[in-house]
Order: structure tokens, then C-alpha cells, then sequence
């Protein structure tokens, strides 16, 4: 822990102290400080550069079993009191919740784990825009590429403070860097649009910006001219880019707060198989150096690697304290909560293990089929599992990637899809969720 690590708790344990004082049985306060750079350019001239620093608080309080949150930015003694005041007035004609309140002592972490999540040393303003020139160079650079819609970089640092009246009290720092770039091809009617990016914790690790912009550049060349298709009932193929979709599906699916509503088309399936044998999702918030990593959840209770999916069966939900208290089970130490708003559930590290077979492979055997690298729309009903939404990609042929196609829809029910799928060998940890290339068995694509 840093001394202004030291400094912010010490700071968010009077806050307690004085809620207490004023009349709440318990409270809890989240404390967030954060500094950001962005650049953006277009065709070399830069068009925006923003700098942001931001203190928030947020307190929650409670009176019994009735709770309200207030929050605000101002550290000054009398605007925490006001503050304070204001919180508990409102807890104290709250309308009562019994699954509500903090965690017991007994739930706690007293460990707060280093996951090497923070980058200290900032970048100078002139590192983020040779970023961003880079890699819009190098997209404009590749034969095809005719237009660019512009290159970012950014740079963040967030330090968290979470303190409450039952004893717990954690700080940790996240730093992020990123860049990215959206090249066009073509002329006229006939450009096509694509991008690429890298998003990293540290500096260091985050891809040359040269390789982003030609990677960009060369997705948008490769989808000119494209075709439509048949309608039919066919193999598709996610583009690792966005299979990472589908594990965000789940993760809807098996939230505590949609099965304690019962509003989930996963909500009978504990314990069931609803993946085949073989497929493993894991999420893991102590991964070093994690995009969504963290050492403990927005309760305080410990974070931890959780296998919500263990050999194609579903394990767990993923709950927090007011969801696990509503189902009558435990928090899997999964809350998340913004300054304004209480906790819920919600993931870290997701991702879907690699399979074992290659991309070449998993293509090898269909003899036509499509190969899907953007989705678009957000087509899925929660409740039923239906899934509809459109999409562009690649012919498959005989095995092969061929031509590419556009304005077609692509279909299932979640249910079936989540069965049928198969996970080829190259997961790559780009995101907050992440999987490998899938490939789904008998899903409708709709064309001409």
C-alpha cells in the first residue's frame, strides 16, 4: 500500500465515523481519483487531445434495512457533511429492503493481493500521438486503403478506495494504454471499413502501433467486392474478434440479479450440461496484469478465479451479496458498483479456455459455410435466448476462406448455439472478455 493509499483510507474512515455519528447503524464509501490522456488524429491532422483528472465519493448508508446513496466530488469538511447529512435523511424514509447491507466481518478479505496492474509512469503527450500517427501511417500505407477514420491512443490511471463500518479497507491503482485505428478501401459505394486495436495494462506490452494500422488495413482491402448469399442452414465460424459476443451472452444469462428475477433462459440449467464436453469458461480476477483485474470486489470481499462452466456444465451464477442473499446462497465475489449506485454483479477476467484444434482445422471440413468477422445490431432476447443479428464476413468453400460477403443475418436460439460450438486453439487476452475462434454447427444464415 502507497501512503496515498494510506492517506485515502484514512480519509474514508472519518467519513464512516461521521455517518455513524450521525445517525446510520453501517455505510460503506467508494472513493475513485482519475487522470486520462487521449489524442485522435485523421489523415495526420490531430483532432482532439483531452486531459482528465476527477475525484468522486460515493457514500452508502444504512438505517436498518433501508439504504440510500448519495454521491459528489467536493472533499471540503462542510460538503462531506452536508453529504452525510443528506445520505442519512433519505436512508431513514427509504423504503425497506431485507436483502440489503454490507457484508458480515466474517465475509471480508483482510488480503489485498499485487496483481501488477498499474503503470505508474505516464506517458508524455507526444508518446500518444506518435501512437496514433503510426498507426494511421501504416493503415494508409497498404495498397487499397484509400480513406482513414481516424487513429487513437489513450492513456489512464484509476485509483480505488473502498472503506466500511465493518472493519474492511482496501486501495489499489489500474492504469491502462491503448490504440486504434478504422482504415476504409475502396471508392464510392464500394468502400469497405474495418479496424484494429491493442489495449494493454502496461505500456510496454501494447502492440506496435505500425502493426495495428497494416492489420487494419488490410481486414478493410480484404472485404471489397463483397457477394451475398443463399439463405440456409450452415456451419458459422466467430472471428476470434468477436466471440468473445457469446461469453458476454453468458454472462447475462447466469447474473445473479436476471436469475433472482427470473428474466434468464439459463435460469432452470444448475448443474446442467449447456455446453459440450471439453469447453471450460473461467473468470479470473487475480490475472496478472489483467484488463479487468482487481484484488477484491466492490463489498470487500476476496476476488478469485471462478469456473462458471467446468467441462460443458454450468457451476455457478455469478452473485453478489444482494443477489446470493435473495437465491439463499453465497457471493461468488462478483460486485461491481459505480459511485452513484449500489453493487451488483458482474464480471472480471472473462474468457473461454482455447480448444485444441487450429482455425485451418476447424474450417477444413466444411464444405460451404461462412466465416463471420462483424456483427451488427444487438439481437438477443435474454429471456428466451433467441439470437438474431446481422452480420459480414467470408464465403467458406471446400474448406477454404474464399470471397467475402455482406447484408446477411445470422440465427439461432442461444441454447442450441452454446451445444454446437467447437473452440479452435487461439485465445488471446485482448479485453475483459475474451475467446477463442468458434465454430457453431447449424446456425440459419439469411442472404438474398
Amino acid at each position: 500500500m502507497t501512503a496515498r493509499d494510506a492517506d485515502l483510507l484514512d480519509f474514508l474512515a472519518d467519513v464512516l465515523a461521521k455517518a455513524k455519528s450521525a445517525g446510520a447503524d453501517s455505510a460503506d464509501v467508494l472513493m475513485a481519483e482519475g487522470h486520462s490522456i487521449s489524442v485522435a488524429q485523421r489523415l495526420g491532422r490531430p483532432e482532439r487531445l483531452e486531459r482528465s483528472e476527477g475525484y468522486d465519493l460515493g457514500l452508502r448508508v444504512f438505517v436498518g434495512r433501508k439504504q440510500a446513496i448519495v454521491s459528489g466530488n467536493d472533499r471540503r469538511p462542510e460538503a462531506i457533511a452536508e453529504l452525510i447529512e443528506r445520505a442519512v435523511a433519505m436512508a431513514r424514509v427509504a423504503p425497506e429492503d431485507r436483502f440489503c447491507g454490507i457484508a458480515d466481518p466474517s465475509q471480508i478479505t483482510h488480503r489485498i493481493p499485487d496483481l501488477d496492474i498499474c503503470d505508474w509512469a505516464e506517458p508524455e503527450t507526444s508518446t500518444l500521438v506518435e501512437r496514433a500517427r503510426a498507426a494511421e501511417e501504416a493503415a494508409l500505407a497498404v495498397t487499397g486503403v484509400t480513406n482513414s477514420e481516424g487513429a487513437e491512443a489513450g492513456w489512464g490511471l484509476t485509483r480505488i478506495a473502498l472503506a466500511a463500518t465493518n472493519g474492511f479497507m482496501g486501495a489499489y491503482a489500474r492504469s491502462s494504454h491503448s490504440v486504434s485505428v478504422s482504415a476504409l478501401a475502396g471508392t464510392g459505394t464500394g468502400m469497405e471499413r474495418d479496424y484494429d486495436y491493442s489495449s494493454t495494462v502496461h505500456g510496454a506490452e501494447l502492440d506496435d502501433p505500425v502493426s495495428v494500422g497494416r492489420r487494419a488495413g488490410e481486414r478493410a482491402v480484404r472485404r471489397l467486392n463483397p457477394r451475398k448469399t443463399a439463405t440456409a442452414r450452415m456451419p458459422v465460424v466467430i472471428d476470434q474478434r468477436l466471440a468473445g459476443g457469446l461469453v458476454r451472452n453468458l454472462a447475462g444469462a447466469i447474473n445473479g440479479s436476471s436469475i433472482a428475477r427470473g428474466t434468464s433462459f439459463l435460469k432452470d440449467k444448475m448443474g446442467e450440461r449447456i455446453f459440450p464436453v471439453g469447453i471450460n469458461i473461467v473468470d479470473d480476477a487475480l490475472k496478472p496484469r489483467g484488463l479487468a483485474s482487481k484484488p477484491f470486489d466492490a463489498e470487500g470481499l476476496a476476488s478469485g478465479r471462478t469456473l462458471f462452466v467446468e467441462d460443458g456444465v454450468l457451476t455457478s451464477w455469478v452473485l453478489d451479496l444482494y443477489s446470493a442473499r435473495k437465491l439463499g446462497l453465497d457471493s461468488t465475489g462478483h460486485a461491481s458498483r459505480g459511485i452513484g449506485g449500489p453493487p451488483s454483479p458482474s464480471t472480471t477476467n472473462l474468457y473461454l479456455e482455447a480448444g485444441t484444434v487450429s482455425v485451418a482445422e476447424m474450417i477444413g471440413d466444411i464444405a460451404e459455410g461462412l466465416y463471420v468477422t462483424e456483427m451488427i445490431g444487438s439481437g438477443v432476447n435474454g429471456l428466451t435466448g433467441d439470437y438474431s443479428r446481422g452480420a459480414a464476413g467470408f464465403w467458406i468453400e471446400r474448406g477454404e476462406i474464399t470471397y467475402p460477403v455482406s447484408e446477411i443475418t445470422v440465427a439461432g436460439n442461444l441454447k442450441d448455439m452454446f451445444l454446437a460450438l467447437t473452440a479452435a486453439d487461439d485465445l488471446e487476452f485482448k479485453g475483459a472478455v475474451n475467446a477463442p475462434t468458434l465454430r457453431i454447427e447449424g446456425m440459419t444464415v439469411a442472404g438474398r
